[in-house]
């Protein structure tokens, strides 16, 4: 894939067709099934147990979230809890700092896909981004968007956006939707800050309807969902996921 080369912010464009998010605002908050199935439901504490594990799996499946996210260790009991219901296990790598080498993020893309994974969700190289080395960037996001896409799994890319600038984020997101990014994403949950409204409408202005776009990271009441949907995100990471739901109806 040829690598971006670096130009000023003015030069990037935006004309990328359209992503109408009043109209999948409202039908996403119409009843808390849809509401429900755009929520990947998400355990990433690294204290997390084997029991927490499961009761993530039972409550996504109870639900039918988009899909329970977990760290790679957990990635076979989660397969097989959800063997069979629908909900795809989601699983991070080089998470949460984004400096793994290449080879170990294919590795681990490889690994997880054969236990069944079906979303990986992977963090940017950031400190490369913030060098301007773009290539880098590039070949890191592809390698992994080849390896999942080859199994039939999505990739989301976390650009971490607590730890750019504008122009870091508008660059970030154009590379990694134009080296295979299924979902550009906010941010880890475990830096300085987590998703903004403002970062969701900067990204979708990146992304129109190329790609979809996660906020995740500090989201936990259905007011948060509200706010990142109306900027434009259409995929919501967040451990509370239940008590969000059930704002709008769930038992």
């Amino acid at each position: 894939m040829q690598a971006i080369s670096p130009v000023q912010e003015s030069e990037i464009e935006f004309d990328h067709g359209t992503f109408d998010s009043a109209a999948f605002t409202a039908q996403t908050l119409s009843d808390w099934q849809s509401l429900a199935a755009v929520i990947d439901h998400t355990l990433l504490k690294p204290e997390a147990t084997r029991s927490q594990i499961e009761n993530l799996c039972d409550e996504a499946v109870r639900y039918h979230f988009a899909c329970a996210m977990v760290n790679p260790v957990w990635a076979s009991t989660a397969a097989g809890l959800l063997a069979g219901s629908g909900v795809p296990v989601g699983v991070v790598i080089g998470f949460p700092l984004g400096c793994s080498l290449v080879s170990t993020l294919r590795q681990e893309a490889a690994a997880l896909v054969r236990l069944g994974v079906r979303e990986l969700d992977m963090v940017i190289p950031i400190g490369q981004l913030k060098s301007g080395n773009y290539q880098a960037v590039d070949h890191t996001i592809h390698a992994v968007a080849s390896v999942a896409h080859h199994h039939g799994a999505l990739v989301k890319v976390i650009l971490e956006t607590a730890l750019l600038n504008v122009e870091e984020k508008l660059r970030g997101s154009e590379i990694a939707i134009q080296a295979g990014a299924d979902f550009i994403k906010t941010s880890t949950g475990f830096s300085s800050s987590g998703a903004t409204a403002a970062d969701v409408a900067l990204m979708r202005g990146v992304a129109g309807g190329r790609c979809g776009v996660k906020a995740a990271g500090g989201i936990r009441t259905l007011a948060d969902v509200n706010a990142m949907l109306e900027a434009g995100a259409n995929r919501i990471g967040a451990s509370a996921s239940v008590a969000i739901i059930q704002e709008l109806g769930a038992e």
